[in-house]
């Protein structure tokens, strides 16, 4: 009883983390930032990719033509 215990909590450990790397991804295009990049970094670091999106600056648009 206690491993299936464990393989719950893992698993909503995990979905925690995958959520936490998808809010990550829009926060960061709201930043007009690259939210494959950051969707990645945020699976590796998890709440302090989160922190780092938050304390960057907006990346001015690029004038077209």
């Amino acid at each position: 009883m206690e491993e299936y215990q464990v393989m719950i909590q893992s698993r909503e450990w995990l979905v925690g983390w995958g959520t936490l790397s998808l809010i990550n991804a829009g926060l960061a295009q709201g930043k007009n930032r690259s939210g494959l990049l950051w969707w990645v970094l945020s699976l590796i670091f998890g709440p302090l990719a989160t922190l780092v999106i938050v304390l960057l600056s907006k990346v001015p648009e690029k004038p077209y033509g």
